[in-house]
């Protein structure tokens, strides 16, 4: 899921541009240019950053994103959660944290990466989380994040969501937006958009109406993502597998952006973008 490799970049070193020589000081330029070498990663630190910037993981207030946390007496349940769970930001946080995902090799691979984050309260759901195995109202955060897209049946995924949610527990739920879906659509993998992957698109409207038709609340909305839509936009271009060596395109579009978030704008003008062309949109909805 697209989220997961965003969030394994919070723990990176962060990003910081090399000086740039004034205007009208002398470059010298060489006869002939290196060749581009082939990279590990594609300086996954300027993800981190484009997070931080947009209010995600941010320590000070202890949530995840904007209205979103969970503390001592919360019990956790993160949905669809693959090899590294957004929730292990409330690994020293949350008084439990239940995983759920239908792979098991992402279910250890997560409980390993918990508990060395130094999570205690930790376990595993291995299925496809409908039906769950937990009694109703048993939990009192939610985090499904980049899942609603790929089941069969939406509104009884979410309807199983709320049922083993408690009166007052908060819900953090993700989907791509339509208008970087319909971007990739024409140069993305033809099973980009083929069972197990993305096999709906949610328009924003329909994405609030799931939720709401299920008997949350939205407390609040966010778009954000346009980086991301352009890295794999360039990611499909360079016709390379999710995994190194990458392609200097990537590293450049990286470069770039992490050039303009350095800047006095950076932050408006990404703020702009996201909300322009944003990869993702996200609702914090609350069971009544």
């Amino acid at each position: 899921m697209l989220i997961r490799f965003f969030s394994r970049l919070n723990a990176q070193t962060p990003w910081r541009r090399k000086p740039i020589p004034a205007v009208g000081s002398a470059v010298a330029m060489p006869d002939t240019l290196p060749e581009l070498p082939r990279l590990q990663k594609p300086l996954p630190e300027v993800g981190a950053i484009d997070a931080a910037v947009g209010g995600w993981f941010d320590e000070a207030t202890g949530c995840l994103v904007q209205d979103f946390s969970a503390g001592p007496d919360d019990v956790l349940l993160d949905v669809g959660c693959g090899e590294t769970p957004l929730s292990i930001f409330f690994a020293r946080r949350a008084g439990q944290i239940i995983l759920a995902d239908l792979l098991p090799e992402n279910i250890a691979i997560a409980l390993d990466r918990l508990r060395a984050a130094g999570a205690h309260g930790a376990r595993g759901l291995v299925g496809d989380s409908n039906p769950l195995p937990l009694e109703s109202g048993s939990v009192t955060r939610v985090i499904a994040t980049e899942v609603l897209e790929h089941v069969p049946d939406p509104a009884g995924f979410v309807a199983e969501l709320v049922r083993v949610g408690r009166p007052g527990a908060r819900y953090l739920f993700s989907v791509p937006d339509a208008s970087s879906e319909n971007l990739q659509r024409p140069i993305a993998a033809p099973n980009y958009f083929e069972p197990p992957n993305h096999i709906r698109v949610f328009d924003r409207d329909a994405f609030e109406r799931l939720i709401v038709d299920a008997g949350l609340v939205v407390e609040s909305r966010k778009l954000y993502g346009f980086y991301w839509t352009l890295w794999w936009c360039f990611f499909w271009a360079c016709k390379q597998d999710l995994a190194p060596p990458w392609h200097p395109l990537l590293e450049s579009w990286s470069r770039t952006w992490g050039l303009l978030l350095d800047t006095s704008q950076g932050a408006q003008i990404k703020q702009a973008l996201d909300t322009t062309l944003p990869k993702s949109q996200l609702i914090v909805a609350r069971k009544p």
